[in-house]
């Protein structure tokens, strides 16, 4: 073993902390004490292997969030999406008003030298599947940021101090580190209740529109919800914009499945297809794109059939239309 054991806790605590200058230093020192017991070749690999790190970009040029620490780990998930642009299929208003926010996003130095503030505040709503995660990662990905998912589970609490504190820690690192922060669910959140808890689930709410407000415009706050019409107005005007999703129609449905199964649709009747997707989203779509994938490749045929499809879009509970 050429570390010892107090060499290896040191090693595994500095990892935990984001301690990078501590974790080299003790890799170093396991190095050394390999050399002087006559493990040369073990120690050189050891320093080339630190050396090599040491110099590699950390991915995303984030350290401290992107692998959240303390409270903020119980409260937010952290992701480095790899979907893009390109491969979101919505309308064309909604791509223009998310290449909008990517453009304002990418000169946003230059608004804030003359006293304006990118897009950096937006709520995305309709039904379940319709792009609107996709979406944050999108922005995540195209921004070449982490992607930090809000727990709403472990950020609620009964207790309004508690539920307080837990959204300031958020909104600090909403300022202190560039990430886009994803509220998904948000109607947990922003609701407008009635019942025994309106009075607690106001002053959450008003908590937090105080900190949304207050927002730095150097990272994105993305508000998700399957339920506008639950959501209380106040929050609307705190938004620096509302992107509404809606199913995909025909053509959109054709498009989304055309790029999940790639080369297998070779040859597949789209206009038979089109006739069984209304009621569908852009998830139910791509699960069923992969069943009729599955069932094609595990039969050992190169191709899938229109068959093959339409007996998977009618399985997520879509009917023939005229």
């Amino acid at each position: 073993m050429a570390g010892s054991g107090d060499q290896l806790k040191a090693l595994v605590r500095s990892h935990a902390e984001g301690d990078d200058d501590s974790f080299y230093a003790v890799a170093m020192q396991v190095a050394a004490q390999a050399a002087r017991k006559g493990h040369n070749r073990l120690a050189d690999d050891l320093k080339r292997t630190i050396d090599a790190s040491r110099q590699k970009p950390v991915s995303g040029a984030v350290t401290p969030i992107a692998q959240p620490r303390g409270e903020l780990a119980g409260l937010v998930s952290a992701s480095f999406p790899e979907v893009g642009f390109r491969d979101l299929v919505a309308p064309e208003t909604v791509l223009g008003q998310i290449r909008q926010v990517l453009d304002e996003q990418r000169q946003r130095q230059r608004l804030t030298e003359r006293g304006y503030a990118p897009i950096h505040r937006l709520l995305l709503e309709g039904p379940p599947g319709t792009g609107k995660t996709m979406t944050a990662s999108v922005l995540a990905h195209e921004l070449s940021l982490p992607l930090l998912t809000v727990r709403l589970e472990s950020l609620l609490s009964k207790f309004l101090g508690e539920t307080a504190s837990k959204l300031r820690i958020v909104f600090d690192a909403v300022a202190q580190q560039r990430a886009v922060y994803l509220f998904d669910e948000f109607d947990a959140l922003g609701g407008d209740r009635t019942g025994n808890d309106v009075g607690e689930a106001r002053r959450i709410l008003n908590s937090f529109l105080v900190f949304l407000e207050q927002a730095s415009p150097e990272s994105i706050v993305v508000a998700a919800t399957n339920h506008r019409q639950i959501l209380d107005h106040a929050l609307f005007r705190r938004f620096d914009m509302v992107i509404t999703y809606d199913l995909p129609d025909r053509e959109e449905a054709v498009t989304v499945m055309k790029a999940r199964l790639g080369p297998l649709a070779k040859g597949l009747r789209w206009q038979s297809v089109g006739k069984k997707v209304a009621g569908l989203s852009h998830a139910d779509l791509v699960k069923a794109s992969e069943t009729a994938a599955k069932r094609a490749l595990m039969r050992g045929d190169e191709h899938v059939t229109t068959a093959d499809v339409s007996a998977a879009l009618i399985a997520r509970g879509t009917t023939e239309v005229a």
